[in-house]
């Protein structure tokens, strides 16, 4: 169970993949500015087709063990949307554009609600799973997160918190499939 969780994928481990996911993303970042319509696409990717093909290529590159992992990215897919969906219900935040005149929606909104974010719960949970299993793979899938997740600011859509938090329940609804998938 918890032990070999620890032992197979300790939480420094996974506090290291994720810190180098956000130092990799600002840096990227830092040295290219998106247009509007650039960050758009890429919150649009973060729907899930960018993920969705992830899963599909995984098994297709690496056979048994790509299904491994892709069936680990779709569980750990899966019961995020349960707790997204039950925190939006819950608590039923407007969305910034929404609130404020002065923030301008910039993409269309998918529900109502901003707590959490659901793109970046997804895209932090995804690209943990993804970085445990094939770590060489951190410079492509790392930064494509953090822009996810930073998208969902820029257009308007989220709150910083809103932000974090998807990030915080990804990153543990990823580590807590390894669990399951020990």
């Amino acid at each position: 169970g918890l032990t070999q969780l620890r032992e197979r994928v300790p939480m420094r481990k996974l506090i290291y993949l994720l810190v180098v996911l956000a130092t990799a993303g600002l840096t990227y970042m830092s040295t290219y500015t998106l247009s509007e319509r650039e960050v758009a696409i890429v919150s649009r990717l973060g729907d899930g087709v960018f993920w969705y093909l992830v899963m599909f290529l995984l098994p297709a590159l690496h056979g048994s063990a790509g299904l491994k992992v892709s069936l680990q990215m779709l569980a750990v897919g899966l019961f995020s949307l349960l707790i997204y969906k039950a925190l939006k219900r819950a608590t039923v935040r407007p969305r910034p554009c929404e609130t404020f005149n002065d923030i301008h929606r910039h993409a269309p909104m998918l529900d109502l609600y901003s707590f959490p974010s659901g793109h970046t719960m997804h895209a932090v949970g995804f690209t943990a799973v993804i970085l445990a299993h094939y770590p060489a793979l951190g410079l492509l899938i790392a930064p494509f997160a953090l822009l996810i997740a930073s998208s969902r600011l820029v257009l308007g859509l989220h709150y910083p918190s809103d932000v974090l938090v998807g990030a915080v329940i990804g990153a543990a609804v990823a580590w807590s499939s390894f669990i399951v998938f020990a």
